[in-house]
């Protein structure tokens, strides 16, 4: 089932409830066919600015949502030609499978026939088909995934809208179902906006993550610009672990509790004079080494062993902790010494 993918245009959108703005005047361009992840903490503007997209909500005055060159901004949901699937999945508990699947195809009359054809399409694409006359209630949780997806899929939508879809899993579910989602909207190629506060999915589902805080976008790009390229400090530090670094430039170094490191060649705040700054960086991009020859040196404040891998905490290096991953058989005790080096290209100068 190949969907005709349009493209979204939100110009000046803001939203105000009882007086109270909380979503800032944005404006954000979605192609067709991509899969746009909404990202940020709770009450951030995400899921209202979902919600504008699929005409549940109205943007305040000056505010315009396009697909395609139709202006869509007055038209309510069910003229918009939207799949939504939202956290609850809001399934029926008095039809099977198949009666969810079709039901909106029931409500809008579509012959009998092609209905029953396009739930066929959609029992055997989600691999529900020998699932097909059992009712709900006797589904495990990812199985009603995959049954409000199909459901939102039935009415060959336009967008397909989700509202954190997994939330409601448990881990190791979430998971497998995360990367079932996203061999899913490769194959279907339809447009759509994925609401999350969870990162592991918008990095995996997302050809672009929209960053969002207090209602504003603070930084849309790539899952590699996004984690390797944040745009702020509150990018950086939403998104994944991120290590600071403070002290004194001095001679293209930066200067700091336990050694110095090299600055960057660009993009370090400030000028190339003596002053104070900070570097940042991932965790997984530092490395064990000779203290003597080491860009710093501290000690060891805790080891967690996490299966593939070991999350140090080091102390005496930088006037913060610093947190970083080895090889998961690395066995260090508490107050051992231990040198740390990272390769210049991995910091990350933050205005």
């Amino acid at each position: 089932m190949k969907l005709a993918p349009v493209p979204i245009t939100l110009t000046q959108c803001a939203k105000t409830f009882r007086g109270t703005r909380v979503l800032e005047p944005l404006d954000l361009q979605i192609g067709a066919g991509e899969t746009l992840v909404l990202l940020g903490p709770s009450g951030c503007g995400k899921t209202t600015t979902l919600r504008m997209i699929a005409g549940l909500e109205t943007p305040d005055a000056g505010g315009r949502i396009a697909f395609g060159d139709e202006d869509v901004t007055a038209l309510p949901i069910e003229k918009r030609q939207v799949g939504m699937v939202f956290q609850s999945y809001a399934l029926f508990p008095n039809l099977t499978v198949r009666g969810n699947i079709g039901y909106g195809l029931k409500i809008k009359r579509v012959a009998a026939d092609i209905a029953r054809q396009r739930v066929d399409e959609l029992l055997a694409m989600m691999r529900l088909t020998a699932h097909a006359d059992k009712p709900i209630d006797q589904l495990s949780g990812g199985q009603r995934q995959r049954v409000a997806l199909a459901r939102a899929l039935a009415m060959q939508p336009r967008v397909l809208l989700l509202d954190e879809p997994l939330t409601a899993l448990d881990a190791r579910l979430r998971d497998a179902l995360r990367s079932e989602m996203n061999t899913l909207l490769r194959e279907l190629g339809i447009t759509t906006v994925y609401v999350t506060h969870d990162q592991a999915e918008a990095m995996e589902l997302g050809d672009r993550i929209v960053v969002m805080s207090a209602g504003r976008i603070e930084q849309i790009g790539t899952p590699r610009d996004i984690y390797y390229r944040p745009a702020n400090r509150a990018v950086a530090q939403f998104v994944g672990t991120i290590n600071r670094l403070a002290g004194e430039r001095r001679d293209g170094m930066l200067s700091t509790t336990g050694g110095a490191v090299p600055l960057p060649l660009r993009g370090t705040p400030g000028s190339a004079a003596a002053g104070e700054t900070e570097l940042f960086f991932r965790p997984e991009d530092a490395y064990l080494a000779d203290p003597a020859s080491a860009h710093l040196r501290g000690t060891i404040e805790s080891a967690a062993f996490l299966g593939e891998r070991t999350r140090l905490t080091i102390g005496g290096a930088a006037p913060d902790a610093l947190i970083v991953d080895v090889a998961g058989r690395v066995e260090l005790a508490r107050g051992t010494p231990v040198g740390i080096s990272i390769a210049p290209d991995a910091l990350i100068a933050l205005s």
